[in-house]
């Protein structure tokens, strides 16, 4: 296994590309997107991820790392294209079924086929497998297939493709060796090997199992918010219980993988899987809670700041972000809005502003993501100027243990480095 062609070069098939090129291989990374193969070619980078960007200059420099829009042969292809969700809440394969089929023509014996795009169960033996039989080669006899799905946070996305313990499921055991020793080279964690079928249900029931926990912190938020009680001060509490670990509530959940994944579960057996269901319909209406907590405060045409656009802090990733949906659904009811994010420096459809300029404007402001920067600001001053009703913190970042902003403990001017917002 000398060689290695990735097909999709976003947070997860570039990291892998440069991780494995970095290890010895020789690696041809595969985008459909010419702009994207442009920059990448350049040693640039079109997605923000600590580290990585060094990382892929210096493959890319030394030629272990090609980038180009069209196929080569391999010894191993490794497919991880996006796999969104329709309307109708089903898995899009098409970009996955598209992949596959355009590694068919060049697929020789001994080759190994590794699947990390996020896919319903059964589909690796399934649809996959029945693909790559076209080529005329018997799958797990001639060409070898395997599915090993991701398991990182953005952010960390390439200390955890390194550390974590990985999953690979074959389409039978020599199809699951032979992708264990191709992540080996890189990967320091634990490999473990299992049926396609078993990895594929990993991936799903670790971000499903998120999502209900995400979904059980959000309903007792949407009671405490009718109690007029902190949500914080009972989380924090209840989890001092030696076997309670309850997570954060928020605006909704964002991300390319739990607020999609719980769905391909849901896909494969509506009728025995509820719980999951309702867990996301639960996290999916947070936007628009949100949004009736500010139509209670200010009337339509208010000024409105929201403070944070990605899906999580400190990262630039706005995939099913929470936020943006929050952004859009004030946008369309009449609300004039500015959006404030460090991380990210544009959005379609999204007016931008600095954070001291957006809070001297606002009538109302809603933090949507918890990240660093926003905790330096004197929630204390700025409730003395429009209102401790106005400010709507949906990540708890200055009303953590705390009634209302007006009970925030310090006084104005008493935070370091803050931002200072005049009346």
């Amino acid at each position: 296994m000398a060689s290695l062609c990735v097909l999709g070069l976003g947070y997860i098939g570039l990291p892998v590309a440069a991780l494995a090129a970095s290890s010895g291989m020789d690696v041809v990374g595969v985008d459909i997107d010419p702009g994207i193969v442009d920059t990448l070619s350049q040693g640039l980078m079109h997605i923000s991820e600590p580290d990585l960007g060094t990382l892929v200059a210096r493959v890319v420099s030394e030629r272990t790392l090609r980038v180009q829009t069209t196929h080569t042969q391999s010894d191993v292809f490794l497919i991880a294209v996006p796999t969104p969700v329709n309307h109708d809440k089903t898995a899009d394969l098409s970009f996955v079924e598209s992949a596959v089929r355009s590694i068919v023509p060049y697929l020789q014996k001994g080759n190994l086929v590794v699947v990390e795009s996020t896919i319903p169960p059964g589909t690796t033996d399934g649809l996959i497998c029945s693909i790559l039989q076209e080529c005329g080669l018997r799958v797990g006899i001639d060409v070898f297939l395997a599915y090993c799905p991701e398991r990182v946070l953005p952010g960390r996305i390439l200390a955890e493709l390194v550390d974590n313990d990985r999953v690979v499921g074959g389409v039978n055991e020599e199809s699951s060796v032979m992708a264990r020793d191709f992540y080996v080279r890189f990967v320091r964690g634990t490999v473990h090997i299992d049926t396609a079928i078993t990895a594929e249900m990993v991936k799903l029931v670790e971000n499903a199992y998120r999502d209900a926990n995400i979904a059980f912190a959000n309903e007792p938020s949407l009671l405490c918010d009718r109690l007029v009680t902190n949500v914080w001060n009972v989380i924090d509490i209840a989890n001092r219980h030696p076997r309670v670990n309850i997570l954060s509530p928020g605006p909704g959940v964002g991300g390319h993988c739990i607020a999609v994944d719980p769905w391909f579960l849901v896909e494969k057996a509506p009728g025995i899987t509820p719980l999951i269901r309702t867990a996301r319909q639960v996290n999916d209406s947070m936007p628009e809670h949100v949004v009736r907590r500010v139509e209670a405060v200010v009337p339509s045409g208010a000024k409105v700041a929201c403070l944070g656009v990605s899906y999580k802090a400190n990262v630039g990733d706005t995939r099913e972000s929470p936020a943006i949906e929050v952004v859009e659904l004030l946008t369309k009811r009449g609300y004039s809005v500015l959006a404030v994010d460090p991380h990210v420096a544009e959005h379609r459809g999204v007016s931008f502003a600095s954070l001291e300029e957006a809070l001297n404007w606002a009538e109302c402001v809603v933090l949507l993501v918890d990240h660093h920067e926003f905790r330096l600001v004197d929630a204390a001053a700025l409730a003395a100027r429009i209102g401790a009703s106005r400010i709507i913190d949906t990540r708890g970042v200055w009303l953590r243990r705390h009634r209302s902003v007006s009970d925030l403990p310090w006084e104005s001017g008493s935070v370091a480095s803050k931002v200072i917002v005049s009346g």
